[in-house]
């Protein structure tokens, strides 16, 4: 294949891989998850809460994991679904390519509709950076991402990966509301732009480095061994 056919092929793989990754249900996720920020802008404005970017953050957590959640745990079924499984796993290696090629198509994705969430809100309730937010976010989207792609590997079942993602990110969010936990790195959940009291600045911005470091091994460890997973041939056809 010469260099312009390839550069020919890349825009229809991209639309079509766009049409595997976001059919469906999608949109009803990305839905809810505007509706849920709608929801959580109006509730704080009704509270009164001190709004600041520590609040935009908070607001925009659980929304950002939704738009993530359909496509990373559902992908492997509806490739199963739709009787595609055979054809990746029919060339070599091109099962790696596939979705290395969908997984980045889904966080940029992600990233921008989280930009212009955050935009939403810089408008409608306090001026942040939308890209430097969005950007933020996507530390916890790739880790929670990258592990529900690798239990969907496991499993093989939407809604199997589905029941276990939800009750691992239940235990998250009680763990993360423990004091030490909270305030160290190794809270999934960290929000960056709330400053603990009677803590040093450069104390807590060490504190966001490693963390944020932890984030990126760990999503890199979930996608590599998601990946090795799809060397079990037999497990998918």
């Amino acid at each position: 294949m010469t260099f312009s056919q390839t550069i020919q092929l890349i825009p229809r793989m991209v639309k079509y891989n766009l049409k595997v990754i976001f059919a469906g249900k999608f949109f009803w996720f990305l839905l809810a998850a505007f509706g849920f920020f709608g929801f959580f802008m109006f509730q704080s404005a009704w509270n009164r809460a001190d709004i600041n970017e520590s609040l935009i953050y908070s607001l925009l957590s659980f929304p950002s994991l939704l738009l993530i959640f359909y496509p990373t745990v559902f992908g492997i079924q509806n490739d199963e679904d739709s009787r595609t499984l055979e054809i990746i796993f029919g060339i070599p290696d091109y099962r790696y390519k596939v979705w290395g090629v969908r997984l980045m198509m889904i966080y940029v994705a992600a990233f921008f509709i989280l930009a212009a969430f955050a935009a939403i809100a810089s408008i409608l309730m306090y001026p942040v950076n939308p890209f430097g937010m969005a950007l933020q976010l996507m530390f916890s989207v790739l880790f929670f991402g990258n592990l529900a792609f690798m239990f969907s590997t496991i499993t093989r079942s939407g809604n199997g990966t589905a029941v276990i993602v939800i009750i691992i990110g239940i235990l998250l969010l009680i763990l993360g509301d423990i004091g030490y936990i909270r305030r160290s790195f190794w809270n999934i959940l960290l929000n960056p732009y709330e400053i603990p009291r009677n803590v040093l600045p450069i104390i807590w911005e060490s504190t966001i480095i490693k963390n944020r470091i932890f984030l990126i091994t760990g999503s890199l460890v979930w996608m590599m061994a998601g990946l090795l997973n799809l060397q079990k041939r037999e497990k998918f056809v």
